[in-house]
């Protein structure tokens, strides 16, 4: 018998993770003192056997911004721009870290939310690997819960009709939509790479989330899965995505210079990384980060590194 959406989450986000990486989400953790409520690792780094010099990433829980910053600007701007984005080094290790809080959070991952950055990401496999107590922990679970059914309920109305498509499909055409609704430096393919490293998790959590979608909107017509909107009510939430994730995603960027120190540096890297080219940042875009990162956009446009 196949299992729930909730319990493969739940599973998932319980395997164990590098003991470094544990052991720095909880001094990131102790950082908010009666604040934090999860802390969740996420990205290419869960697959790196040594991550000595590799940029890890958390999404760090809170059960609000006020309880986190007091009455700090930055807690006005994680409300308005959701998440705030920080460095942080622990033991030799370096990170970032996003900051939302509980009700943030639950939104983002759903089907409501005004972008992909967070549903899009938690479709993907990550690790719960603290929380403050039992109903964190279960808030964590349903959250990352909503974010796969999300993804494929935008993504179902847009495939051809009349055709047979597997749930790899699903998958790797909703990750190319959106990896186009954010600047990514990513290589071209990436959204199906993503799929193919362990089909075998993606059937699966594919075939739950096809059940939750039926669970909560019935049965279709022809006894499949019913469609959350029309294929052009789709497209067009598609297009709306797209132009919001890219404003957001440069709202973002102009946020982190303020929130991130050497945020210039680490944009540099992130998108030599993934994209493969040879950025080197001048010494006048260290001393104006926003102004530099701003003026890297068009070129990184035209060179196809960011999409």
């Amino acid at each position: 018998m196949s299992q729930s959406l909730s319990t493969l989450v739940a599973e998932e986000l319980a395997l164990p993770a590098d003991p470094r990486a544990v052991t720095m989400a909880a001094a990131l953790a102790a950082r908010y003192p009666g604040a934090a409520r999860a802390v969740l690792f996420y990205g290419s780094c869960l697959r790196e056997a040594n991550l000595d010099g590799l940029m890890l990433d958390f999404y760090l829980i809170v059960s609000d911004y006020r309880a986190a910053y007091g009455k700090s600007w930055l807690a006005r701007a994680n409300a308005l721009i959701p998440p705030n984005v920080f460095p942080f080094e622990h033991d030799g290790l370096i990170s970032k870290y996003a900051v939302l809080s509980e009700a943030d959070f639950h939104r983002l991952c759903g089907m409501e939310a005004d972008n992909v950055s967070v549903w899009a990401r938690f479709a993907q496999p990550s690790r719960l690997l603290w929380s403050a107590d039992e109903a964190a922990r279960e808030k964590a679970v349903a959250a990352v819960s909503r974010a796969i059914p999300a993804l494929f309920q935008l993504t179902l109305p847009i495939l051809p009709p009349d055709t047979d498509f597997t749930s790899a499909d699903i998958w790797k055409t909703g990750f190319a939509r959106t990896y186009n609704a954010e600047l990514r430096a990513e290589k071209a393919g990436r959204s199906v790479s993503i799929v193919d490293s362990d089909p075998y998790r993606y059937d699966r959590f594919g075939e739950a989330a096809l059940m939750r979608i039926a669970q909560d909107m019935g049965v279709g017509p022809n006894g499949g899965v019913p469609n959350a909107l029309s294929p052009a009510a789709a497209e067009q939430r598609w297009r709306r995505l797209q132009r919001r994730g890219k404003w957001l995603s440069v709202a973002r960027l102009a946020k982190a210079s303020f929130t991130f120190a050497g945020g210039i540096d680490y944009l540099a890297w992130k998108i030599n990384r993934h994209a493969g080219t040879q950025i080197v940042i001048k010494p006048w875009q260290r001393r104006w980060p926003l102004l530099g990162a701003i003026t890297l956009l068009p070129a990184l446009f035209r060179s196809g590194a960011v999409r």
